[in-house]
């Protein structure tokens, strides 16, 4: 099945992958933001969605905007509303896996009779569930819905049974691409970051590092990035929380040594000072990483980046800020991270100013707001207007 973007009256609008530009004046809007489920929307961020979410809600209310997020326990207080406990990660455990359904179906079920009963203008779908995408249909207020992931079965089948004007948008040029068989012409809002919570920092520190920060889990491979930081003559610092034990017990436990830090999982501010204090940073993704939030934190701070060449990073890193390295090979990211150690830290601070603040990201995605709330209004002031 093939989708297309709608407008309000149901007539196809085709055009091709563009990235959406701000705009500067947009009405206050009464928005409900639905959150994915699986960790908290507050510090210390699980993942990139995690602190995408937060820091979207915080920036459209300090534009003026009533925001009601909806989100899961140990979510900042000042933002949410909460509806259930983290749900994390089945980790390939059948039965945790259907208590994670039932949790996040009976959840998501909750979210959708207090939008219906809220009063919102519309709705921005943030979540990785079909439910929401399923139910989409029986609201007639307009929904946005922002793809984080490349297509998997459940959020597929949400997207061929949501609603037909649904508006989606994906983070990334990489991520439109992969979803284009089934939404064609996807537009794209880059993620962005809170330029004032990542500072520049002109001088690493005199005692050379290499640092790692991420979900330790298998698909960000921080056991790489260890080789990688060995072989290049680097001592690693990594943070982040050890949301797989299996994984650290088999792969991470047997590298560890005194050429390795593990600060923890950390807030940002404290994040920001150690990645501040860099002389590179290695980001080692093994999948298709649709943006990679840690590449846009790391240059913000000055601190250039060597990575693996996988989804997002060619489209974040150029050659004033960074190095790419083939997919899964310590060794060429050894030499990256030699060569993007190397580079100008001014230049990584002006590529973040230049494509990847919060503030643009969120004026991006008001002028979704605008057109969609437009094009509902339209078939009314017709109406209107035939009376």
């Amino acid at each position: 099945m093939r989708l297309s973007h709608r407008g309000s009256r149901g007539a196809p609008v085709q055009h091709s992958p563009e990235l959406l530009q701000p705009q500067t004046t947009v009405r206050r809007v009464k928005i409900a933001v639905i959150a994915h489920l699986k960790y908290p929307i507050g510090q210390p961020y699980a993942g990139g969605l995690e602190m995408h979410t937060h820091l979207m809600t915080r920036e459209l209310r300090r534009r003026g905007h009533d925001v009601t997020l909806f989100a899961s326990e140990g979510s900042d207080p000042d933002l949410a509303t909460v509806v259930c406990p983290p749900t994390g990660e089945d980790l390939g455990d059948a039965e945790r896996w259907a208590a994670i359904e039932a949790a996040e179906h009976a959840a998501y079920r909750g979210i959708l009779d207090a939008v219906a009963a809220g009063g919102f203008d519309l709705v921005h779908n943030n979540s990785l569930h079909a439910l929401p995408l399923r139910e989409s249909g029986l609201f007639d207020i307009p929904w946005v819905t922002v793809l984080h992931t490349p297509p998997f079965d459940s959020l597929v089948g949400g997207i061929e049974a949501a609603r037909p004007d649904m508006r989606y948008l994906a983070v990334s040029q990489t991520l439109a691409r992969e979803w284009t068989d089934l939404i064609p012409g996807l537009d794209v809002v880059p993620n962005g970051i809170d330029l004032t919570t990542f500072p520049y920092s002109a001088d690493p520190d005199p005692q050379a590092y290499a640092f790692w920060f991420g979900r330790i889990v298998p698909e960000k491979g921080l056991h790489l990035a260890i080789d990688a930081a060995r072989e290049a003559g680097f001592r690693l610092v990594f943070a982040g929380p050890k949301l797989n034990p299996a994984y650290w017990e088999s792969e991470i436990a047997p590298r560890l040594g005194p050429d390795l830090q593990h600060l923890g999982h950390l807030s940002h501010h404290d994040l920001a000072a150690h990645l501040g204090r860099a002389r590179v940073a290695v980001v080692t993704p093994r999948w298709e990483e649709p943006f990679g939030l840690v590449v846009a934190e790391a240059i913000a701070c000055g601190t250039p980046v060597a990575a693996f060449r996988r989804g997002a990073m060619p489209e974040i890193l150029d050659a004033s800020c960074g190095r790419l390295a083939d997919a899964d090979d310590a060794s060429d990211l050894a030499r990256a991270i030699r060569g993007a150690a190397t580079l100008s830290r001014r230049a990584c601070r002006d590529r973040v100013e230049a494509h990847f603040d919060a503030a643009v990201m969120t004026a991006r995605y008001e002028a979704v707001y605008a057109e969609m709330l437009a094009e509902q209004a339209a078939p009314r002031l017709i109406l209107s207007a035939a009376e």
